[in-house]
């Protein structure tokens, strides 16, 4: 079977959970596609970084220019593994395009792991797949885990649950965690 997986990425996606997750995977030797609507191969999106200062909710500055290395419009899924979804503003944007929804869908289906991780789960509520399945967000996301019919899981920043193909945590001090479960929903082990 392939090693590719794809992530689905927007403008003001967060920085740390757009770029790590996207590192990490390449340096375990798959192939990660990250594709936008409307973007192809060579075109970037704007990253936003996200950080947790005292307020009542995250902070967020311009971060980087995150580069698109495959055209949208050329996405199979039946060629990919596995499914990143990061969280930030993106997901906002990208609920709103249908053929992003089926993409979220055909995984599922197919139960192909799908890591999302903060505001992603707004993406997989709005894909209706979240009936009756335990989710991690960030706290400002539980209310539509729940009305889309999930469990929302309350748990530490740093945590991250998996039920079945679906793996989710709160926000990007969760990667350890979040990272690891989704490797291993992939059928890869690492030892040291």
């Amino acid at each position: 079977m392939s090693k590719q997986i794809l992530m689905l990425v927007g403008d003001y996606a967060e920085d740390y959970e757009t770029m790590v997750p996207y590192q990490f995977l390449t340096g375990l030797g798959y192939t990660v596609h990250a594709v936008c609507p409307d973007k192809k191969t060579g075109d970037s999106i704007a990253t936003a970084i996200h950080d947790f200062e005292g307020e009542q909710t995250y902070s967020e500055k311009r971060g980087h220019n995150f580069a698109i290395n495959y055209d949208f419009s050329a996405v199979n899924t039946q060629n990919y593994i596995g499914l990143v979804i990061p969280g930030g503003r993106a997901p906002e944007y990208l609920r709103m395009h249908d053929r992003v929804i089926h993409i979220v869908q055909e995984f599922d289906q197919a139960k192909k792991p799908i890591a999302a991780v903060c505001h992603g789960a707004q993406l997989l509520a709005a894909a209706n797949i979240l009936h009756g399945r335990l989710c991690s967000a960030y706290p400002a996301c539980a209310a539509e885990v729940k009305l889309a019919g999930g469990t929302y899981a309350d748990i530490a920043v740093t945590e991250a649950v998996t039920d079945g193909h679906l793996i989710t945590a709160p926000a990007w001090p969760a990667h350890p965690a979040w990272l690891a479960q989704f490797i291993k929903a992939l059928g890869a082990t690492v030892t040291i």
